[in-house]
């Protein structure tokens, strides 16, 4: 009867992942954006290889009008390579990298979970994975050819593993990711908010030695970077569209044709990022890290003046932790069931309200509530989240957590 049993739980954990799995090609058919990014990187590669200033690429684009190559010098240098590559070979080599990303972090985020709580290992990985692939985030990162897996990989080993255990390299993976791409110096910020007075120095000499490298070997890219091409907000896209999931695209839906109001935008990120930073830090020093970082990469997509629906990774995390919560909650209990919700609700939300709308080129103002929410859903949750995300004592202790494990 037990071998039964457990045969019977081993085809239901099988017939599930498949079911999982089988639903994944569907929407990145859905979604398929045939590595736009990808190829305006390579072909501003192409032209710079060919003696043409770096900064002066540019390709029409239906809805920003133009679109630029807007990485750092450092990200350049890193990129430079594949100009010697084909197109093909290029695409097959980000899309494993970020595959394996996607593994590798999903295992970071999910094993603590599995060990508190005494769950099926290869099983509850296998879905969490699998999940993960299925999010917005995830597709638009594959299907538009990003790197934004690989700067996670980065900030989550250095966060996670090196600067909870005062390593000698902590530091060095937020560094290198600012570098690469701007916006994760927030964790930078969020190291000094934690009084990680080492890690943060650490982070800041990195990011300043890679960048100084980059200035080393591309020193007129890099002048010309730093003094003007960084200021030039427009080269970035439209702030106003709906794919632009950050406070200053929500304002700016708000009053489009006209230009939003910056001093209300700076205001509103000041109050965010003082909160968001200010719970991040409770998180980090009641030894909740995940939280911590969560918070902080929550606070970096609200603030950022463009944020895309591939930059929001943070939302993963978030369930992760969601989840975590409920489970060491009682059986049955309110608290077992908001949290519940609230993942339940934060899963909906990711898996493509941006990406699935169809809402045209047109700079559009928002005229009605059901428009407001639908616009800024990512927005909304985020600020939701940056509310309501718990922070975990540390370990957590659940109530089944010294009972027999069920099979594994």
């Amino acid at each position: 009867m037990v071998e039964d049993d457990t045969r019977g739980r081993t085809a239901r954990r099988i017939v599930t992942v498949l079911a999982i799995a089988a639903v994944l090609p569907a929407l990145y058919v859905k979604g398929k954006h045939d590595f736009f990014d990808l190829k305006i990187y390579m072909a501003a590669m192409d032209w710079w290889a060919m003696g043409n200033p770096l900064y002066d690429y540019v390709q029409p684009d239906r809805v920003q009008g133009e679109l630029y190559f807007t990485y750092p010098p450092f990200g350049a240098l890193l990129l430079s390579p594949f100009a010697l590559l084909r197109l093909g070979a290029t695409v097959t080599i980000f899309t494993v990298l970020t595959v394996l990303a996607v593994v590798v972090t999903t295992r970071w985020l999910v094993d603590p979970v599995i060990a508190r709580h005494n769950l099926p290992r290869i099983f509850t990985l296998a879905v969490a994975v699998l999940l993960v692939l299925a999010v917005e985030s995830t597709r638009e990162t594959i299907t538009f050819g990003q790197i934004n897996m690989l700067l996670v990989v980065l900030i989550l080993a250095d966060l996670l593993f090196a600067v909870p255990h005062n390593g000698r390299w902590a530091g060095v993976g937020v560094g290198l990711a600012t570098a690469l791409k701007l916006y994760p110096g927030i964790f930078i910020v969020y190291l000094l908010a934690c009084r990680k007075w080492r890690a943060a120095a650490v982070a800041s000499a990195t990011a300043a030695g890679a960048t100084l490298l980059a200035a080393v070997v591309l020193p007129l890219e890099s002048w010309r970077y730093w003094t003007h091409e960084l200021w030039a907000t427009d080269r970035v896209g439209r702030t106003d569209y709906t794919g632009n999931q950050s406070l200053l695209g929500l304002i700016h839906r708000l009053t489009v044709p006209q230009e939003p109001d910056r001093l209300l935008w700076l205001a509103l990120v000041v109050v965010v990022a003082g909160y968001g930073l200010w719970r991040a830090a409770r998180a980090a020093r009641a030894g909740d890290a995940l939280t911590g970082l969560t918070l902080t990469g929550l606070v970096g997509s609200l603030i950022s003046p463009i944020t895309w629906p591939h930059h929001i990774y943070w939302f993963v995390p978030a369930v992760v932790v969601l989840v975590d919560a409920a489970l060491a909650a009682s059986p049955g209990s309110r608290r077992r069931r908001l949290w519940l919700l609230a993942a339940g609700v934060t899963v909906i939300v990711v898996y493509g309200v941006v990406t699935f709308q169809k809402w045209g080129t047109a700079p559009v103002p928002t005229d009605t509530v059901a428009e407001f929410v639908d616009r800024n859903v990512y927005v909304l949750l985020g600020l939701v989240l940056l509310a309501a995300l718990p922070i975990r004592g540390k370990p957590i202790q659940s109530d089944t957590l010294h009972e027999a494990p069920t099979g594994r």
